[in-house]
C-alpha cells in the first residue's frame, strides 16, 4: 500500500518561515530585555536632553549646545572599533550590569550638582564626555543581547521590536524630560534618569541565565578589532547602508539643537513649548515605531525611500508659517525618524554574522550617533549664522540628497552584478 504523502507544516514552507512579529514576546526574558531596552533609552535620552537645555541655560548659545551634543557622541567614534570587541568576546549581561551601573551614578552627581546651583558648564560638558564613553559600550552590547535572548528562531522579529523601543525610547526621553525641566527643572530630570537606571538594573538582574542562547566568543588579538572594518568593506550594499545611516545622524538627528531654537527663538514659547515638540515628535515616533515591527524588514529600497521622506518631512517643518502646522509636521518628522532608524538598524544586524555582529554594530552605532554629534555642530552652527529655519532647512535638503546619492550607488551595485551574473 503506497505512503501518504504528508503535507509539510506551515512553518516550513519557503516565505512563511518566519514567526509573527509579536512571537518572541512569548519569552520570559525577551520581555524583561524590552522593558530594559526601552526604560534604558528613556533616561539616557532624558539625561542627554537636560545637559543640553542647561548647557543652553548657562551659555544662551545655541553653537555651546552644538558642543555639548557632539561631547556626547564623538567618543563613539574614538572607542567604538574597540567597544564592538568587547561585545563579542565577553559576556553581555555583564557589560550592560557595568554600563548601567555608571550612568546611574553620573545621573546622581549631576542631580546633586545642578540642584546645588553651583554646576558649571565645565562639569555637564565631562559629564557629555563620560555618558559618550559608556554609550559607545553599552548600545552595541544591546543591539547583540538580543541574539542571546532569543536565539536563531525568532531572531528577525526580536531585532525589529528592539531596535522600534530603542528608537522609541529614544525619541520619548526628551519628551518626558522636557516636561520634567519645565516642572522641577534639570535636576529633577537627572535624578529621575537615576531612578530609571536602578529599574534597569533590577531588569537586568531578572534576566535568567539558564534560558540564555550564548553564541561562540570572538578570538582575542589585535587583528580581530579591525575585522568588523574588513566584514563591511567586502559587502558594499552593507557599507551603502551603513553610510546612509552616518549621513542621516548628521543631517537630520539635530532635535535638541533645533527644537530649543525654535521654542526660544521663532515661537518664543520657551521650555514650555520645548517640551511640547519633544512630546509631539514622541508621539509620532510611537506610530512610526508601530509601523516599522508591522512591516517588518524593508528592502534597501525601502530604506533609501524612508530616509528621503525623513529629510523631506524635515524640510517642510521649517517653512510651516503656523505654530499648530509646525507642531502637526514634528509628528510626521517623528513617524519618518522612527521608521527610517528601525529598518536601517535591522537590516545591519540580520546581514552581518552573529560572531561579529557586536563588532560590526559597533561601526552602525557610532557613524550614526557620530554623525548625529557632527549635526549637532553644524545644526548650532547654521541656526547661528542663518537663523533657525534655514538652518533646518538646509539639513533636511542634505538628508534628501544623501538618500537620492546612495540609493543610486545601490541600483549600480545592484544593476553592475545583475549584468555580472548574466555573462
Amino acid at each position: 500500500m503506497p505512503s501518504r504523502r504528508t503535507r509539510p507544516a506551515p512553518s516550513a514552507r519557503p516565505g512563511i518561515s518566519q514567526p509573527r512579529w509579536f512571537h518572541p514576546l512569548k519569552q520570559h526574558n525577551y520581555r524583561l530585555f524590552l522593558g530594559m531596552q526601552l526604560a534604558g533609552s528613556l533616561g539616557v535620552w532624558m539625561q542627554r536632553l537636560a545637559q543640553d537645555w542647561l548647557v543652553l541655560q548657562l551659555t544662551g548659545s545655541s553653537a555651546a549646545v552644538g558642543a555639548a551634543v557632539a561631547l556626547q557622541f564623538l567618543p563613539m567614534l574614538v572607542v567604538g572599533p574597540l567597544a564592538g570587541l568587547v561585545v563579542d568576546i565577553f559576556p553581555k549581561r555583564r557589560i550592560m550590569m557595568v554600563c548601567q551601573s555608571v550612568i546611574v551614578l553620573l545621573g546622581l552627581g549631576l542631580a546633586a550638582w545642578a540642584a546645588s546651583g553651583t554646576i558649571t558648564v565645565w562639569v555637564v560638558y565631562a559629564s557629555c564626555m563620560a555618558l559618550g564613553v559608556t554609550a559607545a559600550v553599552d548600545q552595541p552590547t544591546r543591539q547583540v543581547f538580543v541574539n542571546e535572548v532569543v536565539g536563531d528562531a525568532a531572531l528577525r522579529p526580536a531585532i525589529g521590536l528592539n531596535n522600534a523601543l530603542a528608537q522609541l525610547g529614544a525619541m520619548a526621553g526628551p519628551a518626558l524630560g522636557g516636561v520634567l525641566i519645565a516642572q522641577a527643572g534639570p535636576a529633577a530630570a537627572f535624578a529621575s534618569n537615576a531612578v530609571i537606571g536602578l529599574v534597569v538594573l533590577g531588569l537586568i538582574a531578572g534576566i535568567r541565565p539558564h534560558e540564555l542562547h550564548p553564541g561562540t566568543p570572538a578570538e582575542r588579538g589585535r587583528g580581530q578589532v579591525l575585522a568588523g572594518f574588513r566584514y563591511v568593506r567586502e559587502r558594499p550594499r552593507l557599507l551603502l547602508l551603513i553610510l546612509l545611516a552616518g549621513l542621516l545622524g548628521a543631517f537630520g538627528m539635530n532635535g535638541p539643537v533645533v527644537l530649543a531654537a525654535f521654542a526660544q527663538d521663532v515661537w518664543h514659547n520657551g521650555v514650555e513649548g520645548f517640551g511640547l515638540f519633544n512630546m509631539v515628535s514622541a508621539g509620532g515616533a510611537l506610530a512610526g515605531a508601530l509601523l516599522a515591527a508591522r512591516l517588518g524588514t524593508m528592502g534597501r529600497r525601502g530604506i533609501v525611500a524612508a530616509a528621503g521622506l525623513f529629510g523631506l518631512s524635515q524640510l517642510v517643518a521649517a517653512l510651516m508659517p503656523t505654530l499648530v502646522l509646525f507642531v502637526a509636521m514634528l509628528a510626521v518628522v517623528g513617524i519618518m525618524t522612527l521608521l527610517f532608524l528601525t529598518s536601517a538598524a535591522t537590516a545591519v544586524q540580520l546581514e552581518a554574522g552573529p560572531a561579529i555582529r557586536g563588532r560590526v554594530m559597533a561601526l552602525y552605532l557610532p557613524l550614526l550617533l557620530g554623525g548625529h554629534a557632527c549635526g549637532g555642530l553644524l545644526a548650532g552652527w547654521l541656526t547661528e549664522q542663518f537663523g533657525v529655519r534655514t538652518g533646518l532647512v538646509v539639513t533636511g535638503g542634505l538628508g534628501m540628497l544623501s538618500a537620492a546619492v546612495v540609493g543610486l550607488l545601490l541600483w549600480r551595485y545592484g544593476r553592475r552584478r545583475g549584468l555580472a551574473a548574466r555573462e
